[in-house]
């Protein structure tokens, strides 16, 4: 469907731009779907956003209610408070034994203003972006509004969902995106496949970008980081998700010195600064280790019911959920449209998840993603009304 927008600008209104005219984010679209449904009075289980729910932790709470009385909170430096990036810094000695220096560090606002920068900073227009599909649907989004070709690299059941380095032998593009643990589908790659594929890249003198946002957030076993096996990979990350700092907005990224000054240029002219009052919070997020790994372990047992519970409801392939906190389920057993599926789910059942179509235009229409990020309740609740719904 077009969007309003467009179509005034066949009806004689001023053109928009080629840029403007990417896809939509469908899962934002899913979210206003339900709230609208919540809005008038039905009961919406939300499976749609990865969002947690479980608020900033009471460490970041109460260091932003102290600074708002305190300080200033105006512009900072355009890469971030200098104590924050040392933090930042520190957490990769701490949690990775990988040595990055706090000049290699720039705080973002959030991972998404990270890969406008990363694009921007590594990517001339025109350069092909490599990425595995299923993906994250804003990396495309924002490589064809940056200009850059953004090319997919098809994965499935056979490859357990993750590239590997064999697979790009014949690929030589300006850069490939890496996520692990991934989104939709919560797999995650093994050290030494990460290594490989690192190894590669530096050969071919292919940019690695690798997105770890869900690092922190897997539960068998830890993944590294893609900083341990190649200096010159670009790492970004972000407080959204293990520390559940979602609509705080603020991020990182870990870069080779060199690309250091051309990223703060941008940022500079691009964003300023990050919000001063969400790098006061997310400065306070390392201190919280205890209640972190608490919402962790309820994002666990969310795992374990829905493993469980979803193939009573007809849900019978999931892909490994090794991380993050997504459940990505071939429905092609039952469907052959997941809009038409997810909306039908939402109306009938109140679930609210998205459509495999928002991380795979080629072959999403048989799949669909659930977020388990709720409280455990509202998973079993969940788990009752789709299998009552699939009766």
């Amino acid at each position: 469907m077009q969007d309003s927008a467009e179509a005034a600008s066949r009806d004689g209104a001023p053109g928009l731009s080629r840029r403007s005219r990417i896809s939509p984010f469908v899962v934002m679209d899913i979210m206003r779907a339900a709230n609208v449904r919540a809005a008038e009075g039905h009961d919406i289980i939300h499976m749609e956003v990865g969002q947690p729910g479980t608020p900033a932790p009471r460490a970041v709470r109460e260091a932003v209610k102290a600074a708002i009385d305190r300080d200033l909170l105006g512009y900072t430096e355009a890469l971030g408070l200098p104590r924050l990036r040392e933090r930042i810094a520190r957490h990769y000695r701490e949690a990775y034994g990988v040595a990055v220096r706090p000049e290699e560090v720039v705080v973002t606002a959030g991972s998404s203003a990270g890969f406008v920068l990363a694009f921007l900073a590594l990517l001339d227009e025109g350069e092909t972006l490599l990425m595995p599909e299923p993906g994250y649907p804003c990396y495309r989004n924002i490589a064809s509004a940056l200009g850059l070709v953004p090319r997919a690299l098809p994965v499935g059941e056979a490859e357990r969902w993750m590239p590997t380095a064999g697979m790009l032998a014949a690929e030589k593009p300006a850069a490939l995106l890496l996520a692990s643990p991934a989104n939709p589908t919560g797999t995650a790659l093994a050290d030494a496949a990460l290594a490989a594929i690192c190894a590669g890249c530096d050969e071919r003198r292919i940019r690695l970008i690798s997105d770890e946002i869900y690092h922190g957030l897997t539960y068998d076993a830890p993944v590294q980081t893609a900083r341990a096996f190649s200096p010159n990979a670009v790492v970004i990350n972000s407080f959204s998700k293990y520390y559940s700092m979602t609509g705080w907005r603020v991020g990182w990224m870990i870069v080779p010195e060199p690309l250091v000054r051309s990223i703060e240029r941008l940022a500079q002219n691009l964003y300023i600064s990050p919000a001063a009052v969400s790098q006061v919070g997310a400065l306070a997020a390392f201190d919280a280790v205890e209640e972190l790994e608490a919402n962790k372990a309820v994002y666990a047992a969310n795992r374990n019911l829905l493993l469980e519970e979803l193939p009573r409801a007809g849900f019978t392939r999931l892909a490994p959920a090794d991380g993050a906190f997504y459940l990505y389920a071939d429905i092609s057993h039952l469907t052959d449209d997941s809009g038409a599926f997810v909306k039908a789910m939402l109306a009938e059942a109140g679930v609210a998840a998205t459509p495999g179509v928002d991380f795979d235009p080629a072959r999403g229409q048989h799949f669909l993603r659930f977020s388990y990020a709720g409280a455990t309740a509202a998973m079993a609740e969940a788990a009752r009304r789709l299998r009552d719904w699939r009766k």
